[in-house]
C-alpha cells in the first residue's frame, strides 16, 4: 500500500512541476506546425508514410548529458521539444486500433521519479490538445503497434547514423529505431537476416529532403518574426562587444560577452559553436576553441556568432581591430570585403541565381587582391592553394539559408521571396602566405542576414555597423561591460 501511495504522490508531484514551468508566449503556434504537416502530406506520393524520429540525447561525460536540442524537422512539423519520440504522417487516412487518422505521434512514456529529477513529460492527451496532433500514444506502445509497412508503396525516412545510445528506459529512441527497422525489414548488414520472405524494397531515404527543402527555405510570417529577433539580438551583441573590446581580453571573455547578451534577451541557445578568433586564429574558418588568453594590441578579431531564439538562428560576423583602429593594411582588406558584400547585395532579388552572388564577390575580391599586390596575377597558380584546391584567400562560399539550422534546408538555384540568407565574403591571409609579410595574419569576414523581398533585399542585421569608419567610431563609446569588474584570482 505504501508503494501505491508513493507512486501516486510522485505522479502528482511531477504533474505539479510540469504545470508550474513558465514558458515564453511567442513560440511558433500549434496551427503553424499543423499547417506544415498538411502541406507535407499534400506533397507526399500516394500510398506513402513519412516517419520522423526525434534527436538523440547527447552525452557530455559520465552521467551528464548536453542540454537537449530537438531535430529541426521534427520540431518544424510538431513543435514538440522533448526526446524519445516518433512521428508518422500518412498520405491517406488509415484505420488502426479502432481509429481513423492520417498522423500519429509517439511521445516518451510518463515516469514520476524521472520527471521529479528532469521535469515533466508531455502526455499523449497533451500532444493531442496542445500540439494539435491527431492521435498520440506513449512510445512503449510502438513495439506492438499494428502497422504493416509493406502495404505502402513508399516508406519515407532519413537514414540512420550510429549515434543513439541504448538506455534502460522502455520505448527510448534506441528501441523506437530498432523496432522500426524490424517492422520495415531494414537492410542492416549487422543484423542476421532471419526473415524468410523479405519485404519489397519500398524504403526511400532521400525524398523527404526534396519535399522539405522548398518548404523550409521559404519562411512564413511567424518564422520571420522569430528570425528577426534572433538576428537583432546577435547584431546588438556585436555592437556592444565593439564598445567593450580592448587588448588583453581573452577570446573566451569575448565569447562570453556575446552569449551573455543572448541570454539577457532570452535566447535559449547559440545557433552553432561560437567562433572568436584573434590574429592567426581568425584565419581558421571554423575556429571554435577560443582559447587565446590575451588578445594582442594591433590584432584583428573575427567574431562569428548567432543567437538561437525559439529554434531559429542568426549568423552574424564582424571583424574589428582590437585596439579600435584599423592599420592601413587591415583597412584595405576590410574595405575590399565590404565592397564585395555591397556588390552582392545590390543584385540580390527574386529570380537571381545564388551562384551570381558568389561570382560577384569573387570577381571583386580577385581584382582587389591584384590591385593591392597580394597576388601577382589572376592565374590559377596564384589564386588556388594546391594543398586544398580552394581559393588561397577566399576559400568558402558566399551565401546560405538560415532558419531552424544555421545552414538551413532550402533550394540553392534561384533566390525567392521570403528566403532568409547570409552574404558573407571573406579574405584570410595566414602567416606564411606567398605575399608581403605586411598582409600576414589579416582575417576579415563580414556576414549579414538578409530577407529576400518581393523586389529586392532587406538587411536584417544592421544594428551592428559594417563600414570600417563606423566600427572605429562605435569602439570609442563606453560599454556596460566596462562596469563589470570581478576580483582577480590569486595565484599560489
Amino acid at each position: 500500500m505504501k508503494t501505491i501511495y508513493f507512486s501516486i504522490l510522485l505522479t502528482l508531484l511531477s504533474i505539479s512541476i510540469f504545470g508550474q514551468i513558465q514558458k515564453p508566449q511567442d513560440f511558433l503556434s500549434s496551427d503553424f506546425h499543423q499547417e506544415r504537416r498538411a502541406i507535407l502530406r499534400e506533397k507526399m506520393p500516394e500510398n506513402s508514410v513519412a516517419v520522423f524520429f526525434s534527436n538523440p540525447i547527447r552525452n557530455r561525460a559520465n552521467d551528464v548529458n548536453f542540454k537537449y536540442h530537438q531535430d529541426p524537422n521534427f520540431y518544424y512539423l510538431t513543435g514538440h521539444r522533448q526526446p524519445h519520440a516518433l512521428l508518422m504522417i500518412f498520405s491517406e487516412k488509415q484505420s488502426i486500433k479502432g481509429s481513423t487518422f492520417d498522423e500519429v505521434v509517439f511521445v516518451r512514456g510518463r515516469n514520476a521519479l524521472a520527471e521529479l529529477y528532469d521535469g515533466g513529460r508531455i502526455s499523449p492527451s497533451q500532444a493531442v490538445d496542445d500540439l494539435k496532433l491527431e492521435v498520440a500514444f506513449e512510445t512503449p506502445e510502438f513495439k506492438n503497434f499494428p502497422i504493416d509497412f509493406s502495404k505502402f508503396d513508399q516508406v519515407l525516412f532519413y537514414d540512420f547514423e550510429d549515434d543513439v545510445r541504448e538506455t534502460s528506459e522502455e520505448g527510448d529512441l534506441y528501441d523506437l529505431i530498432s523496432q522500426f527497422k524490424q517492422k520495415v525489414n531494414y537492410p542492416d548488414e549487422n543484423k542476421l537476416d532471419i526473415t524468410p520472405e523479405p519485404q519489397k524494397n519500398n524504403l526511400n531515404t532521400t525524398l523527404l529532403d526534396e519535399l522539405l527543402r522548398p518548404m523550409r527555405g521559404i519562411k512564413t510570417e511567424e518564422e520571420l518574426d522569430l528570425l528577426r529577433k534572433a538576428v537583432k539580438i546577435s547584431a546588438l551583441g556585436q555592437a556592444e562587444v565593439m564598445r567593450a573590446m580592448e587588448p588583453g581580453m581573452s577570446e573566451l571573455e569575448v565569447q562570453g560577452m556575446h552569449e551573455f547578451i543572448y541570454k539577457k534577451y532570452k535566447a535559449e541557445y547559440e545557433g552553432y559553436p561560437s567562433i572568436v578568433g584573434a590574429g592567426h586564429n581568425g584565419c581558421v574558418l571554423h575556429y571554435i576553441e577560443n582559447y587565446k588568453p590575451e588578445i594582442e594590441d594591433g590584432e584583428l578579431i573575427l567574431m562569428d556568432l548567432g543567437a538561437e531564439y525559439h529554434g531559429y538562428t542568426a549568423d552574424v560576423t564582424r571583424t574589428i581591430p582590437v585596439n579600435g583602429k584599423f592599420t592601413k593594411e587591415q583597412k584595405a582588406i576590410y574595405d575590399l570585403v565590404y565592397e564585395a558584400q555591397e556588390a552582392a547585395m545590390s543584385i540580390a532579388k527574386p529570380g537571381v541565381p545564388f551562384s551570381d552572388l558568389y561570382d560577384t564577390t569573387l570577381n571583386i575580391i580577385n581584382k582587389g587582391l591584384l590591385d593591392l599586390g597580394v597576388v601577382k596575377s589572376l592565374n590559377a597558380e596564384d589564386l588556388i592553394d594546391p594543398a586544398t584546391g580552394r581559393h588561397r584567400y577566399y576559400p568558402h562560399g558566399c551565401c546560405h539559408h538560415i532558419g531552424l539550422d544555421v545552414h538551413d534546408l532550402g533550394e540553392y538555384e534561384l533566390l525567392e521571396e521570403n528566403m532568409v540568407i547570409t552574404i558573407e565574403p571573406g579574405i584570410y591571409i595566414p602567416e606564411g602566405s606567398p605575399c608581403d609579410k605586411k598582409w600576414w595574419n589579416i582575417p576579415v569576414r563580414i556576414e549579414d542576414d538578409y530577407l529576400i523581398t518581393k523586389d529586392g533585399i532587406e538587411l536584417l542585421s544592421d544594428d551592428a555597423p559594417r563600414k570600417s569608419h563606423e566600427i572605429e567610431e562605435l569602439m570609442k563609446e563606453k560599454s556596460a561591460f566596462g562596469q563589470f569588474n570581478l576580483p582577480a584570482l590569486e595565484e599560489k
